[in-house]
C-alpha cells in the first residue's frame, strides 16, 4: 500500500495531471487506487463525478491538515495504492503529506518558476532527513514536455538537477491532448475515443513508461503488468 505524494509549491506544474495519468495507468493493470483531493479547487474530484473510472479508483475529497492522517489511514485498509493530490503552498498539509509518503513525486515544468517551487520541496524533504532522522525517497518528474523538440529552457532544468544530483525520472510527461481532454470527458484515460482524441496511444504508451519507472522506486512488488492493447485509430 505504498502512499505516493505529489507536490510543488507552484501552481501548474502539473501535479494534478500527473496524479490521474498515473491512477489510470495503475488501475488499468488491476490495482486499487485511492486518490486524495487535497487540492481545494477539486479538480480530480470534478473529474471524477462527470463519468467515474471504474471501481478501482475511489476519490476522497475535502482533506486537510486535520483530516489527511486519517484518511491515509482509511485509504491503506483499502488496499492498493494512494495518490495524494497536493495544492501550491508551503504548509503543514504540504509536511504531512510528505511524511506520510512512500515515495514524493515533484512535477516540474521547464522554467524557473517551478523549478523553484520544487527547490521548496527538497528543501523540506532534507530538513527532515537532517532534524529528524526520516528519509522520504523522492524524484522529480519533467512534466508537459515538446515530445519533438527540447527547448533551452527545458534543457537547463536538466542540466541544473543534474549538476546537483537530484532525482529524475527518465521518463517526462509529454505535452498530450489526452491528458487535457480527460478532465472534460472523465472516466479513464483508456476509455477515450481514439477517434476523438489525437496521438492517444502516444500518451498511453507514455503513461505506461511512466508507471513502470516509478513501481521500480517503490517499496514493493511491481503493479501488474497487463498488456495493452494497442489503440486503433480509425482508418481515413
Amino acid at each position: 500500500m505504498p502512499v505516493i505524494t505529489l507536490a510543488n509549491t507552484k501552481g501548474g506544474a502539473g501535479k494534478t495531471t500527473a496524479t490521474l495519468i498515473l491512477a489510470c495507468e495503475l488501475a488499468r493493470r488491476g490495482n486499487r487506487v485511492t486518490i486524495l483531493d487535497a487540492d481545494p479547487r477539486g479538480w480530480i474530484s470534478r473529474w471524477h463525478a462527470i463519468a467515474g473510472a471504474g471501481k478501482l479508483i475511489s476519490v476522497s475529497s475535502g482533506v486537510t491538515e486535520e483530516t489527511i492522517e486519517d484518511m491515509t489511514a482509511k485509504a491503506k485498509k483499502r488496499g492498493g495504492y494512494i495518490l495524494i493530490d497536493l495544492p501550491s503552498s508551503h504548509d503543514a498539509l504540504l509536511a504531512k503529506a510528505v511524511g506520510l509518503a512512500d515515495h514524493v513525486l515533484i512535477p516540474v515544468q521547464g522554467c524557473a518558476m517551478d523549478a523553484a517551487g520544487g527547490a521548496d520541496v527538497l528543501e523540506l524533504l532534507n530538513e527532515l532527513d537532517a532534524r529528524c532522522g526520516i528519509q522520504v525517497a523522492h524524484s522529480v518528474v519533467l512534466t508537459r514536455v515538446n515530445a519533438a523538440v527540447t527547448t533551452r529552457a527545458l534543457q537547463a532544468a536538466k542540466d541544473f538537477l543534474a549538476s546537483r544530483a537530484i532525482p529524475t525520472l527518465q521518463t517526462p510527461i509529454a505535452e498530450r491532448a489526452a491528458y487535457r481532454d480527460i478532465f472534460d470527458k472523465g472516466g479513464a484515460l483508456q476509455a477515450l475515443n481514439p477517434e476523438e482524441v489525437s496521438n492517444l496511444g502516444k500518451a498511453l504508451d507514455n503513461a505506461a513508461q511512466l508507471a513502470d519507472e516509478l513501481i521500480a522506486l517503490l517499496p514493493q512488488k511491481a503493479a501488474r503488468p497487463a498488456a495493452r492493447k494497442p489503440v486503433m485509430a480509425k482508418a481515413a
